[in-house]
């Protein structure tokens, strides 16, 4: 399904190529978007013909830098491979209040649907990438692809193993995320703690992975958000396939150098060698 308009198509479009990509168990995973003010003008049409009262609501977290600012998220419970069955059940628009406590759901979210769990990771990821990328982050997704989860039970929980096998096992990976990928140990997912400490790891990293349970990936655009995720599950994929088959040479730190010389990004220099 399709509006014709592009930041909600681009939405919709993300959601279904990480079903698609098998990440989506369920009700597994979760998107959203920060919009900016001429995007905010192209879906004041939706937010027009929406029926019944808004609701609104306290937030776990309060985000007083995003006041005012609009989000389209995906719903709790909500099924990723219905979003684009039937968009307004499964996604929405919500607006933050002045005071950045709580929000208001303008569009969607139908049946009384609230945004996702994670919402809280959501916003502090937003307010922390922000202010690394000059306000240009604007996408956070969150998926369980099975390779790099699998992966998170094999290394430590530490940032440099994890970068290292993910640099080496794949020669694009040094250039997509030269800053390297975090990792949290295993948290309850869903509540505040779990949040922050993402948000912490988010100001030094474009991804954390959550140990046995998947990875938040953030980016300017859809694309960006969506290819930061699939060529760190591609890595773990190889990585993993390499050593079943027993690793006898691999990409190394000259290597990686050299690279990095060639396609003119700075890998983080604590995780080489």
């Amino acid at each position: 399904m399709e509006y014709g308009i592009e930041v909600i198509d681009g939405f919709i479009k993300l959601c279904n190529d990480g079903y698609l990509q098998g990440w989506h168990e369920r009700n597994g995973g979760n998107l959203s978007y920060h919009l900016d003010m001429d995007e905010e003008a192209t879906v004041a049409q939706l937010v027009k013909q929406k029926k019944g009262a808004v609701r609104s609501y306290a937030l776990a977290a309060p985000v007083p830098s995003l006041a005012n600012s609009f989000f389209l998220v995906t719903g709790s419970g909500r099924f990723m491979r219905n979003v684009i069955l039937d968009p307004e059940r499964n996604f929405g628009l919500i607006q933050i209040d002045k005071d950045g406590n709580g929000y208001r759901i303008l569009w969607g979210l139908e049946d009384n649907a609230m945004p996702t769990s994670e919402l809280p990771s959501h916003l502090l990821n937003h307010v922390a990438r922000m202010s690394v990328t000059e306000g240009k982050c604007k996408v956070v997704y969150h998926a369980h692809p099975a390779n790099i989860t699998a992966l998170s039970y094999a290394i430590p929980s530490d940032a440099k193993t994890l970068t290292k096998i993910l640099w080496q096992s794949e020669t694009e990976c040094a250039v997509v995320f030269p800053e390297g990928i975090g990792i949290l140990p295993w948290m309850v997912p869903g509540k505040t703690d779990i949040a922050i400490a993402t948000s912490k790891l988010v100001k030094e990293f474009p991804a954390v992975v959550w140990s046995f349970h998947g990875v938040f990936c953030t980016g300017s655009t859809y694309d960006e958000a969506f290819g930061l995720m699939h060529t760190i599950e591609k890595a773990a994929e190889i990585y993993i396939k390499a050593k079943s088959l027993g690793i006898v040479h691999t990409i190394t730190d000259d290597n990686l150098r050299l690279l990095a010389k060639e396609f003119h990004v700075t890998l983080r220099p604590d995780f080489l060698d």
